[in-house]
């Protein structure tokens, strides 16, 4: 078979140990029934709350241990094309085998999900996932349908101070939710001046990766009620927590 990069994955066995280099495939790989052969998550994994404590801590996803990896002796690596450095995929590589995710809308993780039971042959777990995603995902669309388009701005970073740009997950999350990003013309992460911002109808400070709060939106010039803080991880995990991610986006809505 192939990983989503098109890579050919020589598997001849059911892997029993797996090194996770994404938080969000982590969740999802403990709710398909596959907590027990992890044995390597990043120190961003942190669902569920005990798997860094079940798993050894192989790093950071862009600071990752090679040589720690090794040790655990994995029979499959999960990665991520945007989420890891392709030079520590490619080292990886060398010695494994590496499966790496490219999740740019909601058909790419159902593809995942079916690959994933491919390789781990867990029908039963993956088609109820990947059922519920499906059914989930028509209902939320049928009512964020009837929603009206609002400008937003969505920021990563501060010092310096990032957004999401285009050809990104969240980018394609924001426009399911008839957000339009007004940063969606520039590259995937660029810098902004906060002081020459763009007309919006509302700024989103995510809270991850930079922990966003209260006293953030004072350094904006605009209505402290046009800038909301938005849980980070419903916008850009891509895995089973899309499962609560659609009802939040329509709480979120209703609150605006």
């Amino acid at each position: 078979m192939k990983d989503q990069l098109k890579r050919s994955l020589h598997k001849t066995s059911v892997p029993n140990r797996i090194v996770c280099l994404v938080p969000s495939l982590t969740e999802m790989l403990v709710d398909l029934g596959l907590k027990d052969k992890l044995v390597g998550v990043t120190k961003f994994c942190v669902h569920p709350e005990d798997i860094r404590s079940t798993a050894e801590i192989i790093g950071g996803t862009k600071t990752v241990k090679v040589d720690k990896i090794k040790s655990l002796q994995p029979d499959l690596i999960l990665a991520n094309k945007e989420e890891n450095e392709l030079e520590v995929i490619e080292k990886l590589t060398e010695d494994h085998s590496v499966y790496v995710s490219d999740i740019n809308k909601i058909e790419d993780l159902l593809q995942l999900i079916r690959d994933i039971d491919e390789i781990f042959k867990i029908p039963e777990n993956s088609k109820q996932l990947v059922d519920s995603i499906e059914t989930n995902f028509i209902k939320f669309r049928r009512k964020s349908k009837e929603q009206p388009k609002l400008k937003v701005a969505y920021f990563i970073w501060r010092d310096p101070w990032m957004v999401v740009g285009a050809s990104t997950f969240i980018n394609y999350m924001l426009e399911l939710n008839n957000f339009e990003n007004v940063y969606k013309e520039l590259p995937r992460y660029p810098e902004v001046d906060i002081k020459n911002l763009v007309a919006v109808d509302y700024v989103f400070l995510s809270s991850e990766p930079f922990p966003f709060k209260d006293q953030h939106k004072l350094e904006f010039k605009i209505p402290a009620e046009k800038i909301k803080i938005v849980d980070g991880e419903y916008f850009s995990w891509y895995g089973s927590r899309l499962l609560q991610a659609f009802d939040y986006f329509l709480k979120l809505r209703d609150n605006l």
